[in-house]
């Protein structure tokens, strides 16, 4: 009888090992991802077959989004310009953002091949077998559709979905601040080697819609497109209370003592007032995870009475 008793619950425990390891295989194995259709921001129909382990990427905010989903380690090839994160650097290079090499690319023999769809260097990959997507989002709406589309390609959906909640908090705790209050003039100086027709974000740009967000008033919002020269005489008739420098690489193309001691310049509040700030570039340009840093620092910038905590921490 005990023997019988025995061999039950041994039978038993053999049974309760087996079904946790089998929960902890389910738990921790990746997605299979296999035979899933994507619709990229071009419109076309792409077919994903398994979870692609080597990527390249030839531009920055995908790239950036990539690590910040945890797929870093699935990232073979970048571009020059993709510099964040720090172990972005690491990885080869196909070459510039602006004109990657196809021979570069091929030589990494990816799955898979991120692009925004820019340089007319990609488009032979059609006809060498090589899939690709491309990821180019026109508002932040589309930010957050793209970080779904990729975390669903590289079977992260699960850090997708944190990285978007926490990016739409964020954003919300910013626009519930800044609801109702008075908005102040902002030119935003994307390069002024030349003072006197200095190149701003217009309409449609997603540093005008960050501006907005962020409340304030842009006054490239009245230019015709999305990159637009400004002349001078415009911009003292608009009289902008804050102006924001874009920095790249911690330098700005024009400096704030240029705009000091340019005698037009001088005639707007913005100098008058020593509102003349800098901010990385990259953090407003670049259509990824960090577009929120760079709206917190637009909000501390424009609205520092309301941001004097940091935000995001």
């Amino acid at each position: 009888m005990k023997g019988k008793w025995f061999l039950t619950l041994s039978i038993i425990g053999i049974l309760v090992v087996v079904g946790l390891s089998l929960s902890l295989y389910f738990a921790f194995k990746p997605p299979a991802n296999i035979g899933i259709t994507i619709t990229d921001d071009l419109n076309r129909t792409v077919d994903i077959n398994g979870v692609p382990q080597r990527i390249v990427s030839h531009v920055p905010s995908i790239t950036e989004t990539l690590f910040a989903l945890g797929a870093g380690e699935k990232v073979v090839g970048v571009s020059d310009y993709c510099d964040y994160p720090e172990e972005a650097r690491l990885k080869p290079s196909v070459g510039s953002y602006f004109d990657p090499s196809m021979e570069n690319i091929v030589a990494l023999d990816p799955d898979l091949v991120l692009t925004d769809g820019h340089s007319e260097s990609i488009k032979p990959l059609d006809n060498m077998g090589i899939t690709y997507l491309v990821v180019d989002p026109r508002d932040i709406d589309g930010v957050f559709r793209d970080i779904e589309l990729l975390g669903k390609v590289t079977g992260t959906n699960k850090e997708a979905g944190k990285l978007i909640e926490n990016m739409q908090k964020r954003i919300s705790y910013v626009s519930a601040r800044v609801e109702g209050v008075p908005r102040p003039k902002v030119f935003y100086v994307i390069d002024a080697t030349e003072p006197s027709n200095p190149w701003t974000a217009g309409p449609g740009s997603f540093i005008d819609s960050l501006i907005t967000m962020a409340g304030g008033e842009n006054i490239g919002a009245k230019a015709l497109s999305p990159w637009a020269i400004f002349s001078i005489e415009q911009i003292v008739s608009s009289d902008p209370e804050i102006i924001i420098l874009s920095v790249r690489h911690g330098t700005a193309f024009t400096s704030a003592e240029v705009l000091r001691g340019h005698p037009a310049w001088q005639e707007t509040t913005a100098v008058k007032q020593n509102r003349i700030y800098v901010i990385d570039g990259d953090l407003v340009d670049r259509t990824g995870p960090r577009i929120v840093d760079g709206l917190e620092e637009f909000a501390r910038i424009i609205h520092p009475e309301l941001f004097l905590e940091r935000m995001g921490e």
